[in-house]
């Protein structure tokens, strides 16, 4: 429980001892049930039914502060809607966007207006009382929706950036798998020119031999041929 009473847009009763509080009061203190389950005819039964009394300790005691049951003036919704753009501006709520403190002011705000609608019509207060509780579960889906995507947004990040990663791996493996084929292109290319330049060199000294031989074998030839002559030739 909180040390003192906090600021609020609603209107309060003075604040009373827990000691003291009637039988007809202390029924609201720990109210758990929901309205459409309570029997209830009086309109402060309703009204404390709708807002429930809050609770604070102040020198070592329990204090209940519940809602006033007095009527609202046009006075006091001026004065209501001066204190809500005070208190925005005290707080500085953001006048745009998602902001808690905007989302506080003006709930408690709407409580008020329930509680001054509740006092002159208590089945109009209840109505808007549906209203209300229709309007935080629709906030509170949106929310969950909101953070549910932000969530979703988070794990894609994550799994797109795990997946760069796994990328920039598999391209940095294939970088180097491309090196070694170069060099390894490079390596059969100089083997190549190497092969290229001995069978030349081989060809070359083959050619030379063969042509040596040929010049030995014409002139051989020739030898043979003039000695042949020489033996066919007549004696003079």
């Amino acid at each position: 429980m909180n040390k003192g009473p906090t600021a609020s847009l609603i209107k309060y009763d003075p604040p009373v001892l827990a000691s003291s509080i009637t039988d007809k009061r202390a029924k609201f203190v720990h109210q758990t049930e929901r309205l459409e389950d309570i029997r209830i005819t009086q309109t402060d039964d309703i009204l404390h039914t709708i807002l429930p009394p809050r609770v604070f300790t102040e020198d070592s005691n329990e204090w209940y502060q519940f809602v006033s049951p007095t009527p609202a003036t046009r006075l006091d919704v001026v004065n209501l809607q001066e204190r809500l753009d005070r208190l925005l501006k005290e707080r500085q709520a953001r006048e745009t966007g998602l902001c808690p403190i905007r989302e506080e002011l003006y709930g408690q705000a709407f409580d008020e207006l329930i509680r001054q609608v509740t006092v002159n019509c208590a089945e109009r207060g209840v109505l808007l009382l549906r209203v209300r509780d229709e309007m935080r579960m629709t906030s509170q889906a949106y929310q969950t929706l909101y953070e549910s995507a932000i969530a979703y947004g988070m794990r894609k990040t994550l799994q797109a950036e795990q997946g760069r990663k796994e990328l920039e791996g598999r391209l940095q493996q294939l970088e180097g798998e491309k090196e070694a084929a170069n060099r390894q292109v490079a390596e059969l290319k100089e083997k190549l020119e190497t092969l290229e330049a001995q069978e030349s060199e081989r060809r070359a000294v083959h050619e030379k031999k063969h042509a040596e031989e040929l010049v030995f074998l014409k002139k051989s030839n020739q030898q043979l041929k003039a000695q042949l002559e020489s033996v066919l030739a007549p004696s003079s």
